[in-house]
């Protein structure tokens, strides 16, 4: 489970995220969206540790900072970073190795398989195209065996079939009552993995869907029934 409580980032006198809370229960996807500046990647950031804010991030019932919490979450940041003179394969070891995660090589090699970089685990961090980085940052997360995943525009450089394969890992991890939060503009992307969705604007979530709730609406109707201006007889000269 992922929990948000009164999450608030400012930048000075700028508040960037604005007392946002939210929660994902285990064995759920949920969907951060909004535009750009709307708050998101400050959310991404601060859940993952990377920024200092106030309220608080829950994981598992644990304080998001705390070492057990971090052994059990997985991250792929939106901008990939690799280690220029670590090969692919090197990159999952080192991730294991500090997790001290319990991942067979059998399952490394299913893992690089599947995202078609057997072939290429001998490459090094500096070789490596955008799309063959946010692979090994993918196969990074899910090497540590997590209960809770986040994911920033994961689809954003990945080929077709890496994105089919992709999806398929999300729901496989949902189905093992996984958490899962995904961070993306690319509604096309999400529409067939989502359980709620929280929509963001000027540092504020404005509006919550459960899947189960929303009768035959899509996800695309859902997001711009409440972000797009509204017209007719409100406009001023």
């Amino acid at each position: 489970m992922l929990e948000v409580q009164e999450l608030t980032k400012k930048y000075g006198k700028n508040v960037a995220v604005d007392h946002v809370s939210f929660m994902v229960q285990d064995g759920q996807v949920g969907i951060l969206l909004g535009p750009n500046g709307a708050g998101k990647s400050t959310i991404i950031k601060s859940i993952a540790g990377l920024l200092r804010y106030e309220g608080g991030v829950g994981i598992n019932g644990m304080k998001a900072r705390s070492l057990e919490a971090k052994k059990i979450f997985g991250y792929v940041p939106e901008i990939p970073a690799m280690f220029e003179a670590l090969t692919v394969r090197e990159h999952i070891e080192y991730v294991k190795r500090a997790y001290n995660s319990d991942i067979t090589e059998e399952e490394i090699d299913a893992l690089l398989t599947r995202f078609e970089l057997l072939d290429k685990q001998e490459k090094l961090g500096n070789e490596l195209s955008k799309g063959m980085m946010q692979k090994v940052s993918i196969c990074c997360a899910l090497a540590i065996h997590p209960k809770v995943v986040m994911l920033d525009e994961p689809m954003v450089g990945l080929d077709p079939a890496a994105i089919k394969e992709l999806k398929e890992v999300v729901l496989e991890l949902k189905e093992k009552g996984c958490t899962i939060l995904i961070s993306t503009h690319m509604l096309e992307m999400v529409k067939d993995l989502w359980d709620v969705m929280f929509v963001m604007e000027q540092g504020k979530i404005i509006a919550t869907f459960n899947k189960n709730e929303i009768a035959d609406k899509d996800i695309e109707e859902l997001f711009f029934e409440v972000t797009e201006p509204k017209t007719g007889g409100e406009e001023h000269e």
